[in-house]
Protein backbone atom coordinates (compact mmCIF):
# COMPACT_ATOMS: atom_id res chain seq x y z
CA UNK A 1 0.00 0.00 0.00
CA UNK A 2 1.37 3.49 -1.06
CA UNK A 3 0.32 6.21 1.41
CA UNK A 4 0.47 10.16 -0.12
CA UNK A 5 1.85 11.87 3.25
CA UNK A 6 -0.22 14.77 1.56
CA UNK A 7 -3.50 12.93 2.46
CA UNK A 8 -3.22 12.68 5.84
CA UNK A 9 -2.73 16.62 6.20
CA UNK A 10 -6.58 17.09 6.45
CA UNK A 11 -6.94 13.99 9.05
CA UNK A 12 -4.37 15.80 11.25
CA UNK A 13 -5.40 19.15 11.52
CA UNK A 14 -9.22 18.01 11.47
CA UNK A 15 -8.34 16.39 15.00
CA UNK A 16 -6.06 19.05 16.34
CA UNK A 17 -9.31 21.21 15.34
CA UNK A 18 -11.37 19.22 17.35
CA UNK A 19 -8.98 18.30 20.13
CA UNK A 20 -9.78 15.08 19.59
CA UNK A 21 -6.98 12.52 19.89
CA UNK A 22 -8.59 9.44 21.51
CA UNK A 23 -10.36 8.29 18.59
CA UNK A 24 -9.67 4.53 18.66
CA UNK A 25 -9.50 4.32 15.30
CA UNK A 26 -6.10 6.74 15.04
CA UNK A 27 -2.63 7.03 16.75
CA UNK A 28 -3.30 8.81 19.61
CA UNK A 29 0.12 10.85 19.81
CA UNK A 30 0.35 12.08 15.75
CA UNK A 31 -3.56 11.36 14.95
CA UNK A 32 -2.46 8.96 11.58
CA UNK A 33 -4.28 5.83 11.36
CA UNK A 34 -2.66 3.34 13.35
CA UNK A 35 -2.23 0.91 10.47
CA UNK A 36 -0.61 3.32 8.86
CA UNK A 37 1.82 5.61 11.14
CA UNK A 38 4.84 2.97 9.77
CA UNK A 39 4.43 3.26 6.61
CA UNK A 40 4.08 7.00 6.76
CA UNK A 41 6.99 7.47 8.40
CA UNK A 42 9.61 5.23 7.07
CA UNK A 43 12.68 4.95 8.98
CA UNK A 44 14.36 1.36 7.57
CA UNK A 45 13.29 -2.03 7.00
CA UNK A 46 12.71 -3.77 10.54
CA UNK A 47 14.02 -7.16 11.13
CA UNK A 48 10.89 -9.17 10.42
CA UNK A 49 11.89 -9.01 7.46
CA UNK A 50 15.56 -10.01 8.07
CA UNK A 51 18.43 -9.06 5.59
CA UNK A 52 20.39 -11.26 3.32
CA UNK A 53 23.74 -12.68 4.73
CA UNK A 54 26.63 -10.18 3.85
CA UNK A 55 29.15 -10.75 6.59
CA UNK A 56 30.74 -13.98 4.95
CA UNK A 57 33.11 -11.53 3.28
CA UNK A 58 36.46 -13.65 3.55
CA UNK A 59 34.13 -16.75 1.95
CA UNK A 60 34.35 -18.99 5.03
CA UNK A 61 31.63 -20.87 3.16
CA UNK A 62 34.39 -22.29 0.95
CA UNK A 63 35.68 -23.92 3.90
CA UNK A 64 32.80 -25.71 4.30
CA UNK A 65 32.03 -29.48 2.91
CA UNK A 66 29.14 -29.37 0.22
CA UNK A 67 26.76 -30.98 3.45
CA UNK A 68 27.17 -28.16 5.79
CA UNK A 69 26.97 -25.61 3.27
CA UNK A 70 23.62 -27.48 2.26
CA UNK A 71 22.80 -27.20 5.67
CA UNK A 72 23.33 -23.48 6.02
CA UNK A 73 21.23 -22.54 3.56
CA UNK A 74 18.34 -24.58 4.94
CA UNK A 75 18.71 -23.36 8.39
CA UNK A 76 18.80 -19.73 7.36
CA UNK A 77 15.97 -20.30 5.03
CA UNK A 78 13.61 -21.16 7.48
CA UNK A 79 15.07 -18.96 10.08
CA UNK A 80 14.62 -15.96 7.79
CA UNK A 81 10.97 -16.80 6.64
CA UNK A 82 9.26 -18.53 9.76
CA UNK A 83 11.29 -17.07 12.92
CA UNK A 84 12.11 -13.71 11.88
CA UNK A 85 8.36 -12.40 11.17
CA UNK A 86 7.82 -13.35 14.49
CA UNK A 87 10.71 -13.20 17.06
CA UNK A 88 10.44 -9.50 18.00
CA UNK A 89 6.37 -10.08 19.22
CA UNK A 90 7.26 -12.86 21.31
CA UNK A 91 10.69 -11.14 22.97
CA UNK A 92 8.91 -8.07 23.96
CA UNK A 93 6.14 -10.28 25.65
CA UNK A 94 8.77 -12.56 27.26
CA UNK A 95 7.08 -15.51 25.83
CA UNK A 96 8.30 -18.78 23.99
CA UNK A 97 6.48 -19.49 20.42
CA UNK A 98 5.33 -22.82 21.03
CA UNK A 99 3.30 -22.95 17.61
CA UNK A 100 6.62 -22.46 16.39
CA UNK A 101 8.16 -25.73 17.41
CA UNK A 102 7.51 -27.77 14.10
CA UNK A 103 9.05 -25.40 12.19
CA UNK A 104 12.53 -25.39 14.75
CA UNK A 105 11.73 -28.86 14.42
CA UNK A 106 12.33 -28.65 10.73
CA UNK A 107 15.66 -27.61 10.53
CA UNK A 108 16.66 -31.47 11.49
CA UNK A 109 19.52 -29.96 13.77
CA UNK A 110 18.03 -31.71 17.37
CA UNK A 111 20.84 -33.98 18.65
CA UNK A 112 23.44 -32.55 16.46
CA UNK A 113 26.70 -34.61 16.72
CA UNK A 114 24.51 -37.62 18.38
CA UNK A 115 24.63 -40.29 15.26
CA UNK A 116 21.33 -43.04 15.89
CA UNK A 117 17.88 -42.77 17.55
CA UNK A 118 16.87 -40.62 14.75
CA UNK A 119 19.57 -37.99 15.17
CA UNK A 120 20.95 -36.02 12.54
CA UNK A 121 25.16 -37.12 13.03
CA UNK A 122 25.95 -33.95 11.78
CA UNK A 123 30.01 -32.77 11.93
CA UNK A 124 30.72 -30.60 14.93
CA UNK A 125 31.14 -27.84 12.28
CA UNK A 126 28.21 -28.67 10.58
CA UNK A 127 26.20 -28.33 14.26
CA UNK A 128 28.13 -25.35 15.01
CA UNK A 129 26.98 -23.51 11.42
CA UNK A 130 23.38 -24.58 12.33
CA UNK A 131 24.00 -23.00 15.85
CA UNK A 132 24.82 -19.99 13.80
CA UNK A 133 22.56 -19.24 11.61
CA UNK A 134 19.54 -19.74 13.95
CA UNK A 135 21.59 -17.14 16.37
CA UNK A 136 21.99 -14.81 13.57
CA UNK A 137 18.24 -14.76 13.39
CA UNK A 138 16.94 -15.01 16.96
CA UNK A 139 19.38 -16.01 19.78
CA UNK A 140 16.67 -17.08 22.17
CA UNK A 141 15.83 -19.51 19.46
CA UNK A 142 19.28 -21.01 19.47
CA UNK A 143 19.61 -21.34 22.88
CA UNK A 144 16.39 -23.11 23.23
CA UNK A 145 17.38 -25.81 20.63
CA UNK A 146 21.38 -25.63 22.73
CA UNK A 147 19.96 -26.68 25.88
CA UNK A 148 17.77 -28.74 24.48
CA UNK A 149 20.35 -30.67 21.86
CA UNK A 150 24.02 -30.03 23.08
CA UNK A 151 23.38 -30.14 26.51
CA UNK A 152 20.39 -32.86 27.53
CA UNK A 153 20.38 -35.06 24.35
CA UNK A 154 23.87 -35.16 24.44
CA UNK A 155 24.07 -36.13 28.08
CA UNK A 156 21.93 -38.82 27.36
CA UNK A 157 23.96 -40.06 24.59
CA UNK A 158 27.26 -40.29 25.62
CA UNK A 159 26.28 -41.20 29.50
CA UNK A 160 22.79 -42.34 29.17
CA UNK A 161 22.06 -46.46 28.75
CA UNK A 162 20.98 -48.31 25.76
CA UNK A 163 17.43 -48.65 27.11
CA UNK A 164 17.77 -44.67 27.94
CA UNK A 165 18.83 -43.77 24.41
CA UNK A 166 16.04 -45.62 22.88
CA UNK A 167 13.37 -44.21 25.46
CA UNK A 168 14.33 -40.64 25.02
CA UNK A 169 16.36 -39.90 22.11
CA UNK A 170 13.45 -40.42 19.02
CA UNK A 171 11.11 -38.19 20.02
CA UNK A 172 13.63 -35.21 21.19
CA UNK A 173 15.35 -35.68 17.87
CA UNK A 174 11.88 -34.65 16.67
CA UNK A 175 11.01 -32.00 18.97
CA UNK A 176 7.87 -33.97 20.31
CA UNK A 177 9.30 -33.56 23.37
CA UNK A 178 11.72 -31.35 24.53
CA UNK A 179 14.06 -31.36 27.22
CA UNK A 180 16.13 -29.40 30.27
CA UNK A 181 19.70 -29.86 31.61
CA UNK A 182 19.51 -28.76 35.62
CA UNK A 183 22.99 -28.27 36.77
CA UNK A 184 23.66 -24.44 37.87
CA UNK A 185 21.93 -24.02 41.94
CA UNK A 186 20.84 -20.79 43.43
CA UNK A 187 23.81 -20.59 45.45
CA UNK A 188 26.53 -22.63 43.04
CA UNK A 189 26.58 -21.49 39.19
CA UNK A 190 30.31 -20.73 38.63
CA UNK A 191 31.18 -22.88 41.52
CA UNK A 192 28.84 -25.90 40.11
CA UNK A 193 30.85 -28.60 41.39
CA UNK A 194 29.94 -27.69 44.87
CA UNK A 195 26.13 -28.34 43.98
CA UNK A 196 24.10 -29.56 47.23
CA UNK A 197 21.04 -31.13 45.59
CA UNK A 198 21.26 -34.50 47.05
CA UNK A 199 20.50 -38.30 45.77
CA UNK A 200 19.32 -40.91 48.37
CA UNK A 201 19.26 -44.70 47.41
CA UNK A 202 16.11 -46.35 48.43
CA UNK A 203 14.41 -49.29 47.14
CA UNK A 204 13.79 -49.17 43.38
CA UNK A 205 15.32 -46.12 43.05
CA UNK A 206 16.49 -42.33 44.14
CA UNK A 207 15.31 -39.55 46.83
CA UNK A 208 16.38 -36.31 45.06
CA UNK A 209 16.42 -33.01 46.54
CA UNK A 210 17.22 -29.66 46.06
CA UNK A 211 17.09 -26.81 43.99
CA UNK A 212 18.04 -25.34 40.60
CA UNK A 213 18.44 -22.35 39.06
CA UNK A 214 18.18 -20.04 35.54
CA UNK A 215 17.26 -23.65 33.62
CA UNK A 216 16.42 -22.99 30.43
CA UNK A 217 13.09 -24.86 29.03
CA UNK A 218 12.47 -25.94 32.62
CA UNK A 219 8.85 -24.58 32.91
CA UNK A 220 8.15 -26.89 29.83
CA UNK A 221 10.33 -28.97 29.45
CA UNK A 222 9.05 -33.00 29.33
CA UNK A 223 12.39 -34.56 30.25
CA UNK A 224 14.62 -33.15 32.67
CA UNK A 225 18.50 -34.22 33.38
CA UNK A 226 19.26 -33.44 36.74
CA UNK A 227 22.83 -33.75 38.51
CA UNK A 228 22.87 -34.44 42.22
CA UNK A 229 25.24 -35.09 44.98
CA UNK A 230 24.87 -39.19 45.90
CA UNK A 231 25.14 -38.82 49.68
CA UNK A 232 26.70 -42.22 49.68
CA UNK A 233 29.67 -41.93 47.33
CA UNK A 234 29.90 -37.90 47.74
CA UNK A 235 30.62 -38.02 43.84
CA UNK A 236 28.07 -36.10 41.37
CA UNK A 237 25.53 -38.70 39.27
CA UNK A 238 22.96 -37.71 36.59
CA UNK A 239 19.07 -38.28 36.78
CA UNK A 240 16.37 -38.08 34.23
CA UNK A 241 13.02 -36.75 35.90
CA UNK A 242 9.97 -36.25 34.22
CA UNK A 243 7.76 -34.03 33.26
CA UNK A 244 4.90 -33.75 36.54
CA UNK A 245 7.18 -36.28 38.76
CA UNK A 246 5.55 -35.52 42.29
CA UNK A 247 7.88 -33.22 44.30
CA UNK A 248 9.03 -31.22 41.24
CA UNK A 249 8.06 -27.90 40.85
CA UNK A 250 9.15 -25.22 38.25
CA UNK A 251 8.77 -21.06 38.79
CA UNK A 252 9.22 -19.56 35.97
CA UNK A 253 12.41 -16.34 36.16
CA UNK A 254 10.37 -13.14 35.20
CA UNK A 255 11.97 -9.63 34.20
CA UNK A 256 15.46 -11.06 31.96
CA UNK A 257 16.54 -8.16 29.85
CA UNK A 258 18.29 -10.90 27.66
CA UNK A 259 16.90 -14.27 25.66
CA UNK A 260 13.77 -12.85 26.79
CA UNK A 261 11.99 -15.75 24.82
CA UNK A 262 13.73 -18.30 26.72
CA UNK A 263 11.45 -19.70 29.46
CA UNK A 264 14.04 -19.88 32.49
CA UNK A 265 13.29 -21.65 35.83
CA UNK A 266 13.49 -21.89 39.39
CA UNK A 267 13.17 -25.37 39.61
CA UNK A 268 12.64 -27.04 43.29
CA UNK A 269 13.01 -30.93 44.24
CA UNK A 270 10.96 -32.11 47.01
CA UNK A 271 11.87 -35.85 48.08
CA UNK A 272 11.80 -36.79 43.67
CA UNK A 273 11.74 -40.52 42.99
CA UNK A 274 13.43 -41.21 40.24
CA UNK A 275 13.50 -45.27 39.61
CA UNK A 276 16.79 -46.82 38.82
CA UNK A 277 16.42 -47.20 35.51
CA UNK A 278 16.25 -43.43 35.04
CA UNK A 279 20.00 -43.05 36.48
CA UNK A 280 22.13 -42.13 34.13
CA UNK A 281 25.03 -44.59 34.82
CA UNK A 282 27.56 -42.63 32.74
CA UNK A 283 27.60 -39.77 35.13
CA UNK A 284 29.68 -40.86 38.63
CA UNK A 285 31.80 -37.60 38.94
CA UNK A 286 31.78 -34.09 37.96
CA UNK A 287 34.25 -35.11 35.35
CA UNK A 288 31.72 -36.89 33.40
CA UNK A 289 29.85 -33.71 32.79
CA UNK A 290 33.33 -32.02 31.24
CA UNK A 291 32.40 -34.84 28.19
CA UNK A 292 28.89 -32.54 27.62
CA UNK A 293 30.47 -29.57 28.18
CA UNK A 294 33.76 -29.62 25.63
CA UNK A 295 30.44 -30.19 23.03
CA UNK A 296 28.36 -27.29 24.40
CA UNK A 297 31.05 -24.68 25.16
CA UNK A 298 31.92 -24.92 21.18
CA UNK A 299 28.40 -24.78 20.31
CA UNK A 300 28.15 -21.58 22.56
CA UNK A 301 30.88 -19.96 21.31
CA UNK A 302 28.97 -20.13 18.15
CA UNK A 303 25.84 -18.34 19.10
CA UNK A 304 27.92 -14.98 19.60
CA UNK A 305 29.22 -15.41 15.73
CA UNK A 306 25.95 -15.34 14.80
CA UNK A 307 24.58 -13.25 16.56
CA UNK A 308 27.11 -10.27 15.18
CA UNK A 309 26.54 -11.69 11.57
CA UNK A 310 22.77 -10.87 11.76
CA UNK A 311 23.48 -7.79 13.38
CA UNK A 312 26.43 -6.55 10.74
CA UNK A 313 23.82 -7.71 8.16
CA UNK A 314 21.07 -5.20 9.67
CA UNK A 315 23.53 -2.51 10.12
CA UNK A 316 24.58 -2.71 6.62
CA UNK A 317 20.96 -2.83 4.58
CA UNK A 318 19.89 0.27 7.69
CA UNK A 319 22.68 2.12 6.67
CA UNK A 320 22.04 2.36 2.88
CA UNK A 321 18.49 2.89 3.61
CA UNK A 322 18.12 5.63 6.36
CA UNK A 323 19.01 9.03 4.95
CA UNK A 324 20.42 12.00 7.04
CA UNK A 325 21.76 15.45 5.82
CA UNK A 326 20.02 14.06 2.29
CA UNK A 327 22.55 11.01 2.22
CA UNK A 328 22.76 7.57 3.07
CA UNK A 329 24.08 7.08 6.58
CA UNK A 330 26.85 5.01 4.59
CA UNK A 331 27.66 7.80 2.98
CA UNK A 332 29.66 9.17 6.17
CA UNK A 333 33.55 8.25 6.72
CA UNK A 334 32.83 7.38 10.65
CA UNK A 335 30.15 4.70 9.88
CA UNK A 336 31.82 2.97 7.30
CA UNK A 337 34.56 3.00 9.97
CA UNK A 338 32.65 1.09 12.90
CA UNK A 339 30.33 -0.82 9.46
CA UNK A 340 34.21 -2.53 8.48
CA UNK A 341 35.31 -2.99 12.29
CA UNK A 342 32.09 -5.13 12.35
CA UNK A 343 32.75 -6.89 9.60
CA UNK A 344 36.61 -7.72 10.79
CA UNK A 345 35.20 -8.50 14.13
CA UNK A 346 32.84 -11.13 12.68
CA UNK A 347 35.88 -12.36 9.86
CA UNK A 348 38.11 -13.29 12.77
CA UNK A 349 35.53 -15.12 14.85
CA UNK A 350 34.25 -16.92 12.56
CA UNK A 351 38.09 -18.42 11.79
CA UNK A 352 38.36 -18.94 15.76
CA UNK A 353 35.07 -21.00 16.23
CA UNK A 354 36.14 -22.88 13.11
CA UNK A 355 39.69 -23.67 13.87
CA UNK A 356 37.69 -24.71 17.37
CA UNK A 357 35.67 -27.48 15.31
CA UNK A 358 38.52 -28.76 13.44
CA UNK A 359 40.59 -29.16 16.89
CA UNK A 360 37.41 -30.76 18.68
CA UNK A 361 37.26 -33.21 15.32
CA UNK A 362 41.40 -34.05 15.21
CA UNK A 363 40.76 -34.95 19.06
CA UNK A 364 43.18 -32.08 20.09
CA UNK A 365 40.58 -29.38 21.43
CA UNK A 366 41.69 -29.22 25.40
CA UNK A 367 39.51 -27.68 27.86
CA UNK A 368 41.03 -24.06 27.94
CA UNK A 369 40.86 -24.54 23.92
CA UNK A 370 37.12 -24.28 24.01
CA UNK A 371 36.93 -21.82 26.97
CA UNK A 372 39.61 -18.57 25.16
CA UNK A 373 36.87 -19.42 22.27
CA UNK A 374 34.19 -18.77 24.11
CA UNK A 375 35.42 -15.78 26.08
CA UNK A 376 37.24 -14.41 22.90
CA UNK A 377 34.18 -14.68 20.69
CA UNK A 378 31.71 -13.52 23.54
CA UNK A 379 33.97 -10.87 24.25
CA UNK A 380 34.12 -9.57 20.54
CA UNK A 381 30.46 -9.98 19.88
CA UNK A 382 29.87 -7.25 22.67
CA UNK A 383 32.07 -4.95 20.85
CA UNK A 384 30.62 -5.66 17.67
CA UNK A 385 26.49 -5.38 18.70
CA UNK A 386 27.50 -1.87 20.62
CA UNK A 387 29.12 -1.01 17.71
CA UNK A 388 25.58 -1.36 15.69
CA UNK A 389 23.92 -0.07 18.27
CA UNK A 390 25.56 3.21 17.74
CA UNK A 391 25.37 2.92 14.36
CA UNK A 392 21.15 2.64 13.88
CA UNK A 393 21.19 5.87 16.45
CA UNK A 394 17.80 6.28 18.40
CA UNK A 395 16.73 2.96 16.50
CA UNK A 396 19.28 0.81 18.11
CA UNK A 397 17.36 1.07 21.32
CA UNK A 398 14.39 -0.54 18.89
CA UNK A 399 14.26 -4.71 18.99
CA UNK A 400 12.67 -4.76 15.61
CA UNK A 401 15.58 -3.65 14.30
CA UNK A 402 17.53 -6.85 15.87
CA UNK A 403 19.99 -4.56 17.36
CA UNK A 404 18.64 -3.65 20.66
CA UNK A 405 17.65 -7.32 20.40
CA UNK A 406 20.95 -8.49 20.29
CA UNK A 407 22.57 -6.35 22.31
CA UNK A 408 20.75 -7.77 25.38
CA UNK A 409 20.61 -11.30 24.27
CA UNK A 410 24.74 -11.38 24.32
CA UNK A 411 24.83 -10.54 27.96
CA UNK A 412 23.39 -14.08 29.30
CA UNK A 413 25.54 -15.46 26.58
CA UNK A 414 28.37 -13.60 28.26
CA UNK A 415 27.73 -14.64 31.30
CA UNK A 416 26.61 -19.11 30.97
CA UNK A 417 28.49 -21.67 30.28
CA UNK A 418 31.14 -19.96 32.20
CA UNK A 419 31.65 -16.65 32.76
CA UNK A 420 34.04 -14.39 31.00
CA UNK A 421 36.34 -14.70 33.67
CA UNK A 422 36.19 -18.34 34.49
CA UNK A 423 37.02 -19.53 31.10
CA UNK A 424 39.67 -17.18 31.05
CA UNK A 425 40.90 -18.97 33.95
CA UNK A 426 40.32 -22.24 32.72
CA UNK A 427 42.63 -21.30 29.99
CA UNK A 428 45.24 -19.60 32.41
CA UNK A 429 45.42 -22.44 34.23
CA UNK A 430 46.09 -24.16 31.17
CA UNK A 431 48.87 -22.41 29.74
CA UNK A 432 50.58 -21.61 33.47
CA UNK A 433 50.01 -24.81 35.29
CA UNK A 434 48.68 -22.77 38.12
CA UNK A 435 44.65 -22.83 39.20
CA UNK A 436 43.44 -19.54 39.91
CA UNK A 437 39.88 -19.97 40.99
CA UNK A 438 40.43 -20.07 44.42
CA UNK A 439 42.80 -17.43 45.91
CA UNK A 440 45.43 -18.94 48.34
CA UNK A 441 44.33 -17.29 51.42
CA UNK A 442 40.57 -18.48 51.08
CA UNK A 443 41.92 -22.17 50.81
CA UNK A 444 44.10 -21.31 54.10
CA UNK A 445 40.78 -20.13 55.29
CA UNK A 446 38.75 -22.96 54.61
CA UNK A 447 41.12 -25.38 56.28
CA UNK A 448 40.53 -23.60 59.70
Amino acid sequence: MTINPSSQKPVIKQLESRGDNNDSKYDVKIGLPALEVSLAFPQATPASTFPPCASDYYQFDDLLTSEEQNLRRHVRAIMEKEIAPIMTEYWEKAEFPFHAIPKLADLRVAGGTVKGYGNPGLSITGSAIATAEVARVDASCSTFILVHSSLAMLTIALCGSEAQKQKYLPSLAQFRTVACWALTEPDYGSDASSLRTTATKVDGGWIVEGQKRWIGNSTFADVLVVFARNRTTNQINGFIVNKGAPGLKVTKIENKIGLRMVQNGDILLQKVFVPDEDRLPGVNSFQDTSKVLAVSRVMVAWQPIGIAMGVYDMCLRYLKERKQFGVPLAAFQINQEKLVRMLGNVQAMFLVGWRLCKLYESGKMTAGHASMGKAWITLRARETVSLGRELLGGNGILADFLVAKAFCDLEPIFTYEGTYDINSLVTGREVTGVAAFKPAALKQHSRM
